[in-house]
This record gives structure tokens, C-alpha cells and sequence, in this order.
């Protein structure tokens, strides 16, 4: 059962002034934190974008062997038109949905979604509060898609119209995620200089 991930990396940063993805950390961009942590669990990586202009910036990070990246025509639109153009693009009968501003996130908790996958149509960790995190989960491509697009054709945009829709989702706590990531590292999100700082 061949493995996507999808890197939504379409939105911009009027407060950083940079692509999210494109951030420096350490000497290379977020993005390719994030890839070099999640490679070797995929059997495909597609970056989706929202324009040509960021085409020409990530082709200088990835090459086409490394990453297919896909123009989401839509891509201002939210992150639920992003899934779509990504698993329409997806080979993989499951796929991994991440955001392009997550640097640290472990590719051990990456791994156990996928492991508990198998059984269910989505993977979705959720905090004790009851916060999901639809963009750090794993969906089953083709059925996931097909709701996707159904929400958006209904005038939703955002991915919790997806999982209101689709049967048969695990909800894994952050308290069992905390086993493996303590700080819960995955789910650090770059939105401000402070956080870039603190990556």
C-alpha cells in the first residue's frame, strides 16, 4: 500500500514577509526540515502551491525526482481546496496532509499514523480539549478526495468539513502522541519571528 505526503505550502506570510516554506532554520528552508524528516515513510512527496512564481522558488529547493509539485488553482482558498489538488495528484491509497510551516515535526509520530492507518479512513490527532489537527493527519486517498470535494462543491472550505463527513476516523490524544514527540514538537507551527527564533 503505497504511501503519499502532501505539503500544502500554497499560503503566504504577510507577517513573516516570506513563504512559510522558504523560512531559514538551521541553514535550509522549513520545508526542507520537513522533507528530510518524512522521505523515507512516503513513497511519493507532492508540494502544492498556489502559483508559478512559487513553482520557480521550490524547484530550486527539490528536484522533480524528489517532489511533483501541483498548482492549486484555488490556493486562496483555504487549505480543504489545497487536499484536493494534492490527492487528486496523490498515488499513494493513503496520504499524509502536513502544513509547510512545521519544521519539527517527528517522522516517529508521522510513522505511527500511518501504522494505525490501516483500519480507518483518517488518522487525525486530537488534543485533550478536543482541538483536531486535520493538517497533521493521515486520510485514505481516494475515499478522503471524493469528500473533499463534495464539502467544497457545498461552499465549505476548511478540512473539518471533511472529517464531519467521513465514517470510520480514528481520533489519536496528544496524550498517547507525547510518548514518542514529549514536547509535542510536531504540531510547532512557524507564524511569528519569535517562533522562527525558537525553531
Amino acid at each position: 500500500m503505497a504511501h503519499t505526503a502532501v505539503i500544502l505550502a500554497g499560503g503566504g506570510s504577510k507577517r513573516l514577509g516570506i513563504e512559510k516554506g522558504l523560512l531559514e532554520i538551521s541553514g535550509k528552508p522549513s520545508i526542507r526540515h520537513i522533507y528530510d524528516r518524512i522521505a523515507k515513510l512516503v513513497d511519493e512527496v507532492i508540494i502544492v502551491v498556489s502559483a508559478e512564481e512559487q513553482l520557480h522558488q521550490y524547484a530550486k529547493i527539490f528536484t522533480q525526482k524528489e517532489a511533483l509539485q501541483v498548482i492549486d488553482e484555488k490556493g486562496t482558498e483555504g487549505p480543504l481546496a489545497g487536499m484536493i489538488a494534492g490527492f487528486n495528484a496523490a498515488t499513494g491509497e493513503h496520504s499524509l496532509l502536513i502544513p509547510c510551516d512545521t519544521p519539527l515535526i517527528s517522522k516517529d509520530v508521522i510513522a505511527l499514523l500511518f501504522d494505525l492507518h490501516q483500519e480507518y479512513n483518517a488518522v487525525v490527532p486530537r488534543w485533550p480539549n478536543g482541538y483536531i489537527e486535520p493538517l497533521h493527519a493521515v486520510y485514505r486517498t481516494k475515499t478522503a478526495v471524493k469528500i473533499a470535494v463534495e464539502a467544497y462543491k457545498s461552499g465549505r472550505r476548511d478540512l473539518r468539513a471533511v472529517l464531519e463527513r467521513l465514517q470510520n476516523v480514528l481520533y489519536l490524544s496528544t496524550l498517547v502522541i507525547k510518548g514518542i514527540d514529549p514536547k509535542l514538537l510536531t504540531f510547532f507551527n512557524i507564524n511569528s519571528i519569535s517562533d522562527l527564533r525558537r525553531a
